[in-house]
């Protein structure tokens, strides 16, 4: 038989010896060099798990020492571990104990009396594995919740049946003037105008039915001093501890809104003011012009001084006519060309 060529470190805290000395038997029918450390009591594994220069892969624990025993024993065993997988070993066949020790945190849970040397290898290989998965799946959870706290922008999640707040990250805590613990005790609605309460629920309606929602959407939201903000708000539905909800990312438009809204009324002023010049002003204008092409068809005896002062007046009068005809232009294309940003 092959045996496994990795090094594998492994306390055992163990009081009885002739059992220490079945699991190294054991253990060296299916590991090549298995370097193992024995300590009797808790007190020792205490000090030596205190010393970091000592980097196990694997605690295999009894269950009953001289000086603690049963769950005591688990809990302070687990806090000194973090993060080494730990084995329970015991003598005594008790499966609520068993069921709870493993929800403590115990990788596993072995009866001496039915150890053999494939179980107890099995049982090393696992409970290192099941560690290393353990261990990839709360760093992925941190990095997703580094990624929800640090966010610049607002976000939350919130109860799909009972519309309250489940978490909050800062940025929204510091936006919206509510502490995390008054956003934990509200809803929903508590954000929204209580006109907006109609849109709100046909929203959660619809979300409930299954309909396709739209990524992006825009509300009003109140803060806590009052203030009316609008937002564009960013929305997945989301399976979280079992439940539905949904998970929002806001951003605030209401100055980008005030922008718009400011352009918007400046191009009117421009169109009002494009209309004038091409037609409140340029009328008098055009009759300007006019009276003076008669002025020089009904005075044919008008003196040389006469005639080059109506010259003149024509000449001006056609010159505005054309200034005034290039400053509409210009206004029209600049209404025409003002991007708006949404």
């Amino acid at each position: 038989m092959r045996k496994d060529q990795k090094s594998y470190h492994i306390l055992i805290i163990e009081d009885n010896l002739g059992d220490f000395i079945l699991i190294e038997e054991y253990l060296n029918e299916y590991i090549f060099d298995p370097q193992l450390t024995r300590v009797d009591t808790f007190q020792s594994a205490k000090n030596l798990l205190k010393d970091q220069a000592h980097d196990f892969d694997l605690i295999f624990l009894d269950l009953s020492l001289p000086d603690l025993s049963g769950e005591k024993l688990i809990i302070g065993v687990l806090d000194l571990a973090i993060g080494t997988p730990v084995v329970a070993l015991t003598g005594f066949s008790d499966l609520d104990f068993s069921i709870k020790s493993l929800g403590l945190g115990i990788s596993d849970y072995l009866l001496k009396d039915e150890l053999t040397p494939i179980i107890l290898y099995k049982s090393v290989i696992y409970a290192i594995q099941r560690s290393k998965y353990v261990d990839q799946i709360q760093k992925s959870e941190k990095r997703y919740s580094d990624l929800f706290q640090l966010s610049p922008l607002p976000m939350w999640l919130y109860d799909l049946e009972t519309f309250c707040f489940l978490n909050i990250n800062q940025a929204a805590i510091a936006h919206y003037g509510y502490s995390q613990e008054e956003f934990l005790k509200m809803k929903i609605h508590d954000i929204r105008p209580p006109e907006d309460r109609l849109q709100t629920e046909e929203f959660i309606s619809n979300v409930r039915n299954g309909l396709m929602l739209n990524p992006n959407n825009i509300f009003r939201h109140r803060k806590k001093n009052g203030d009316l903000i609008f937002v564009e708000a960013t929305i997945s539905p989301l399976i979280f501890n079992e439940k539905e909800t949904i998970l929002v990312l806001v951003n605030d438009i209401t100055d980008r809104l005030k922008y718009v809204d400011t352009i918007e009324k400046q191009n009117q002023t421009f169109r009002e003011i494009a209309w004038i010049q091409s037609h409140v002003m340029r009328a008098p204008l055009a009759r300007l012009i006019g009276l003076v092409n008669l002025m020089e068809t009904d005075l044919p005896n008008a003196t040389q001084d006469g005639l080059n002062l109506i010259e003149h007046i024509t000449s001006s009068a056609e010159e505005l006519d054309q200034i005034v005809r290039e400053i509409s232009k210009k206004l029209e294309k600049i209404v025409s060309t003002q991007k708006l940003e949404p």
